[in-house]
């Protein structure tokens, strides 16, 4: 979703919203914690009885799941733009964390039927998401960051960012 709406928004930017090698991070690291979902616990409902594919429900979901990521990945950029005036380089890192933290966020959220806070993940599946979630906080603060062309944020951003991934979770 957020590759999308980052094509999407490139059509009206002037820079490119992440470059490759950042885009490539981003795939990695949110990759680790979708992995961890092989140990979760599967809704016992879901399993009660063999099941067939419901493609109505995926199209629905789809739609519904993806115009929600969008919309929230388009006020991210405005905040980040127009309310911020962020620099160019302050923008990619912030986005990049933005869509590192709520990708591997929302994994916990979309992963049951149930209200996602009733419903507990694997030990693996909390470990690996809190892990990345402070790795992406952390990497714009190294030479890792410095590679990918990040810069360290200020404390007010990583706020922000913080309560539009927490309104996106909800």
């Amino acid at each position: 979703g957020n590759m999308f709406s980052m094509a999407g928004a490139s059509l009206f930017l002037s820079f490119l919203p992440l470059l490759p090698k950042q885009v490539l991070l981003v795939n990695l690291l949110t990759d680790i914690p979708e992995m961890a979902i092989s140990t979760d616990n599967v809704d016992k409902e879901m399993i009660e009885e063999p099941r067939k594919w419901n493609i109505k429900f995926i199209q629905k979901f789809m739609l519904y799941f993806g115009l929600l990521s969008t919309l929230f990945d388009y006020i991210t950029f405005i905040i980040l733009l127009i309310v911020l005036n962020l620099s160019i380089e302050q923008f990619r890192t912030m986005w990049f964390i933005e869509s590192v933290i709520s990708a591997a966020s929302i994994v916990l959220v979309i992963r049951t039927r149930d209200k996602f806070y009733k419903d507990r993940p694997s030990k693996y599946l909390i470990i690996f998401t809190l892990v990345i979630i402070a790795v992406v906080i952390l990497v714009p603060y190294t030479i890792i960051g410095e590679i990918f062309g990040f810069v360290p944020p200020q404390l007010e951003y990583l706020v922000i960012i913080g309560g539009i991934v927490l309104a996106y979770v909800i």
